[in-house]
């Protein structure tokens, strides 16, 4: 389940390039609300939060009661994120609107559990991650802040698949045609293998 949270925001007057420079000369982050079937809304917020925000655990999954100068605008997500190419700031926000009916499309991040139970890792072998999030669809207050997978017992070359996880019944994967590989335990010599034909391949 999301947790809910408040997040002040300042409204901008013009769209258009030229307006979201003047708002970034600001100190500010320019942004749209957009969806819910009602017109976008244009607005600003300090650069500050958005990274605060985003260190969070389930930044992805989180829904936000918003007010736009004051006035209560309804709840959010965060939708998408621009980032400046040398600075890392962000650049530009949009907010998705959520209401009763929203669905979502969102990476659910996996979180690998009981390591150190696993007796392949504990002979040397290693985890190979291919997923590190699942995607999946459902409405916002339904999402979890990550999935869980439980190594216990995992020997090397053992692989897990997403048929390993509980996924909820409310939640729909958005690749249903196969189960597919979340990680696996390989054998030290397999992952040297692979990283030396890669230093190969590069040079």
């Amino acid at each position: 389940m999301t947790d809910n949270a408040s997040l002040s925001l300042k409204g901008r007057d013009r769209a258009g390039k030229g307006a979201a420079r003047a708002t970034r000369r600001e100190g500010l982050v320019p942004g749209v609300i957009y969806g819910g079937r009602k017109a976008p809304s244009l607005v600003a917020l300090d650069p500050r939060i958005v990274m605060a925000e985003i260190r969070k655990p389930g930044f992805s999954t989180r829904i936000f009661k918003v007010d736009i100068d004051g006035k209560a605008a309804g709840n959010v997500m965060f939708h998408a994120l621009q980032w400046h190419p040398v600075t890392d700031a962000p650049t530009h926000v949009d907010f998705l609107r959520i209401d009763k009916d929203t669905e979502v499309t969102v990476g659910i991040p996996v979180h690998f559990l009981n390591e150190e139970a696993s007796p392949g890792i504990k002979r040397g072998g290693v985890l190979n991650v291919v997923r590190h999030e699942i995607e999946v669809i459902g409405k916002p207050a339904d999402l979890p802040q990550s999935f869980e997978l439980d190594l216990t017992g995992a020997e090397i070359g053992q692989t897990f698949h997403v048929s390993a996880i509980a996924i909820p019944s409310n939640l729909r994967l958005t690749i249903t045609d196969r189960d597919f590989t979340i990680c696996s335990i390989a054998a030290p010599s397999v992952m040297a293998e692979a990283e030396t034909e890669g230093e190969a391949t590069e040079g």
